[in-house]
């Protein structure tokens, strides 16, 4: 079976939008494949930091994976910070690679015009990811298609060392994920907490009441396009055209459609999670971790042997 790598970051409560972009995804390719998924806490330190929201949203985190269907018994759930060869591995790579090469990075170059400080760290993230990507002799990493240099990255520095000291990094290859639809948020704009136009993962069907109701319709088409198209993932388009086409400027009825129908997926995933204790993500995190360090440390002594620090 091949290997599966896929991390993200601690980044707190999720919506609707992260569930059909990252969460739903991760969770189907895993069953296909020997996964791993990595919570990126050491790359959450290049903006996060607020030690308190670090270990809360890690505990978030586990707890929503395991909501939406994951299986820790299957797939490898893990924290960064737990595997010490991540950033010992980084440090091997940062030795190999130039800062013209790095000074490359569309996401780096994004998020200093978007006002976040230029911190090494945030210089140095694809390292860091490509480092968590080799070091398990992955094969395959799902990105989107704004995510692709990350791989590149990745096989470079894999590359880069491989002609350095000899065959030892697999070349992972990107799975893009292009059929993911894009959800819109209240405002009509891509659904984002920076735009405060969310409707949440997981909060009670008030909450989501409260967020679709506040959905913008646009009264100049034939139908609420907003709220169709957020509607459109929960159900197929023949199934809920109808509905819009009988109702037309009754966006009460379609709203309250929706919520119904937003609740018919999440409210069994919401009481799976509220059963969730944080002893249980702690296991889960215990267990994930003994199994990543167990093949980390065996590609390390692998890596010091080539590099020759070993004596």
């Amino acid at each position: 079976m091949q290997k599966l790598f896929t991390g993200l970051q601690p980044s707190g409560s999720l919506h609707i939008g992260n569930y059909f972009g990252a969460l739903k995804p991760a969770v189907e390719m895993c069953k296909a494949y020997n996964g791993m998924l990595m919570i990126a806490d050491y790359h959450a330190l290049t903006t996060l930091k607020d030690p308190r929201a670090m270990r809360e949203n890690i505990m978030s985190v586990v707890k929503d994976y395991l909501a939406a269907g994951l299986d820790p018994t299957r797939t490898t759930i893990f924290k960064q910070s737990d595997v010490p060869e991540h950033t010992e591995l980084s440090w091997i790579f940062q030795c190999l690679v130039t800062t013209a090469f790095l000074e490359l990075s569309h996401a780096y170059k994004d998020k200093v015009a978007k006002g976040l400080e230029a911190n090494a760290g945030l210089f140095a993230y694809p390292i860091l990811m490509a480092a968590d990507i080799l070091l398990y002799d992955t094969d395959v990493v799902p990105v989107g298609e704004d995510q692709r240099q990350h791989l590149e990255y990745a096989r470079e520095t894999a590359a880069k060392f491989n002609n350095t000291f000899g065959q030892t990094f697999k070349e992972p290859k990107e799975m893009i994920i292009e059929s993911v639809a894009v959800i819109p948020g209240t405002d009509g704009r891509k659904m984002s907490k920076s735009y405060n136009n969310i409707i949440p993962l997981f909060g009670s069907k008030d909450e989501i009441a409260k967020a679709v109701m506040s959905i913008v319709t646009d009264s100049k088409g034939k139908r609420p396009e907003n709220v169709f198209a957020i509607h459109r993932a929960f159900k197929r388009e023949e199934e809920i055209a109808p509905l819009y086409e009988r109702s037309k400027s009754n966006y009460k009825a379609i709203k309250e459609a929706l919520i119904e129908d937003i609740e018919a997926l999440i409210g069994p995933m919401r009481a799976k999670r509220d059963s969730i204790s944080d002893d249980d993500a702690r296991r889960v995190l215990e267990g994930g971790g003994e199994r990543a360090r167990k093949r980390a440390s065996k590609k390390m002594l692998d890596v010091r042997e080539k590099i020759g620090v070993t004596i």
